[in-house]
């Protein structure tokens, strides 16, 4: 692994060579940089150096951080990465260029009205509660195809699936089962792996991989 002058070279490096080992092209696999939390000036010097693709857990902070943001980067893409309320769907189709978290029948209704009314369709991942975890946002594996059916006929561009596995536990059983499901039903993109697996992720097949704080540092409160 060569010297990198930056977190952000640190992390394209692990990428590249976990996409090399997984016999994979390093370009296959996009970085999301989460900069939920963080504030504008703690974004910008990514920016700078050429990260264009960020998430983003709630419309409100994306908001009142990304239009300024957007001035100065207009090439930027803000993805939602947290969980999305009906209510909040007009908001974050006119926001954001991709949502990682359609997980229900009311959330595909909501984002179809709010699509037709804006006259943009955005790519959405759809989020499996891979682990069956009452806690957790997604939809339950049962589930998966009939969701997938309504979105596809509500005109919701799919851009494929997205897991977040339990915590402290082996997460390479999970994402191969994220990519078998996908597989299953016709989706290339996999949405998963963070700072902690993202290169288990990559080498299991993931095309979007989070990655927060192992480039911003622990988040701050909130």
């Amino acid at each position: 692994m060569e010297n990198a002058a930056t977190p952000l070279e640190e992390i394209r490096q692990r990428m590249a060579y976990a996409a090399r080992i997984a016999s994979r092209e390093p370009e296959e696999v996009a970085l999301i940089a989460v900069s939920k939390t963080h504030p504008p000036e703690s974004i910008a010097p990514l920016l700078e150096q050429g990260q264009r693709i960020f998430g983003e857990n709630r419309v409100q902070e994306a908001a009142a951080k990304w239009p300024a943001l957007r001035e100065q980067w207009p090439d930027a893409e803000l993805h939602l990465i947290g969980q999305l309320q009906s209510n909040k769907a007009d908001e974050a189709v006119a926001l954001f260029d991709c949502i990682h978290s359609l997980d229900r029948s009311s959330l595909v209704a909501a984002l179809a009205r709010a699509m037709d009314k804006a006259g943009r369709r955005i790519a959405c991942f759809v989020q499996v509660n891979i682990g069956a975890e009452p806690q957790k946002g997604g939809c339950a594996i049962a589930d998966l195809p009939a969701l997938l059916a309504e979105a596809r006929g509500a005109g919701i561009p799919l851009a494929g699936l997205m897991c977040v596995p339990p915590l402290d536990v082996e997460p390479a059983p999970y994402f191969a089962l994220l990519e078998k499901l996908a597989a299953d039903n016709g989706l290339a993109g996999l949405s998963m792996g963070m700072s902690g697996d993202f290169e288990t992720a990559i080498m299991l097949g993931a095309t979007h991989v989070r990655v927060g704080s192992a480039l911003f540092g622990e988040r701050a409160a909130g």
